[in-house]
């Protein structure tokens, strides 16, 4: 297997460190390309388009996706899923294995695809050009919008392009970010105290396959007359899947308005509140905290209403928002990095 060449040599010139055992190597691995990783995504963004694993996930679902719409039962979504997910992993597995040869080559390698499994730049960029569009033009404010958001934008008023920005952005902090880091912390704890290199292998594939649900959701799960069958299985494993993350999400965005200053007392009254309010289970835990740590209302007509009308919303309220979502993403990358790193300390 392509996971037995000589890593701890390799580390070992890597890093001009002698005598290291190998589980020291393996958390070092773990936590410089988590930084790369990070480094590389608020640096630069998302990957080029033609390289970019999602895009290559995206035709893949298409392409099995044609084939099982057919299946005019669940038993479609199920098959759709697993043959997503096991092309996409072994394709992954023979890349890792093609460039095994040189740990350098493994670690960018490893750091590139661990970065394609999240997006915080562009989750913070979009709902910062919402902000500036909405100061210059309210019709170019409502076409940025209409890409973030499924629900018709055409007569939006400022207020409801402002809450639609913030509903947007803080629901995805949970799997734009805390997802898929909260799963490569599981398998990195794992990882640590494991002699078996071939956890590397698990450690990407398990974000990997996040992204890979979460991608399916995005494509297929939607309640239409086309999509209700195909799409019901890759919506319930999506909700599954984040339900722990988005919980946790939302306590930190609530100890991001302690730290901020914002109202903390009315973000965790909010979030306890009216969290469950929206249709998803997952999405309301981030948008309500946030809705309470602003003191505003967020609104989607006919669907939910997070928050107290305690202040009318403000265009300002988008920058808010995005400082309080960086923030929360600080911290929770913060507290896993310190985690993982007092596991291996005590243990």
């Amino acid at each position: 297997m392509f996971y037995n060449f000589d890593l701890i040599n390799n580390f070992n010139i890597l890093l001009s460190i002698n005598s290291i055992n190998s589980t020291y190597n393996i958390l070092i691995f773990i936590l410089l390309s988590l930084f790369s990783a990070i480094f590389l995504d608020i640096i630069y963004g998302e990957l080029p388009t033609k390289i970019h694993p999602v895009v290559f996930i995206g035709s893949i679902i298409s392409f099995f996706k044609n084939i099982f719409i057919k299946i005019k039962n669940r038993w479609s979504g199920l098959f759709l899923t697993l043959s997503t997910c096991i092309v996409s992993s072994v394709l992954l597995i023979i890349l890792f294995y093609l460039f095994s040869f040189n740990i350098i080559i493994f670690y960018i390698l490893f750091t590139l695809i661990l970065s394609s499994t999240f997006s915080i730049r562009m989750l913070l960029d979009t709902a910062s050009d919402v902000e500036t569009d909405l100061k210059e033009d309210i019709d170019k404010a409502r076409q940025a919008v209409s890409y973030l958001v499924s629900r018709n934008t055409d007569e939006l008023t400022k207020e409801h392009i402002v809450s639609a920005t913030i509903e947007s952005l803080t629901e995805n902090i949970t799997d734009s970010y805390i997802s898929p880091v909260f799963y490569f912390m599981i398998i990195s704890i794992i990882g640590i105290f494991t002699d078996s290199y071939a956890v590397f292998v698990i450690l990407i594939l398990i974000p990997f396959n996040y992204r890979i649900f979460n991608t399916l959701d995005a494509m297929v799960g939607y309640e239409t007359d086309e999509l209700i069958d195909i799409g019901f299985v890759p919506a319930k494993i999506d909700d599954i899947l984040n339900y722990i993350p988005s919980r946790i999400a939302g306590l930190f965005v609530v100890l991001s308005a302690f730290c901020l200053n914002f109202d903390y007392k009315n973000s965790y009254k909010i979030l306890k509140r009216d969290a469950r309010n929206c249709p998803s289970p997952n999405s309301g835990f981030t948008m309500a905290s946030a809705a309470g740590a602003l003191n505003i209302q967020l609104i989607k007509l006919d669907t939910y209403i997070l928050g107290d009308n305690n202040k009318n919303i403000e265009t300002s309220d988008i920058g808010r928002a995005v400082k309080l979502s960086k923030l929360a993403i600080f911290l929770f990358t913060v507290t896993i990095i310190l985690f993982i790193i007092i596991l291996y300390v005590i243990l």
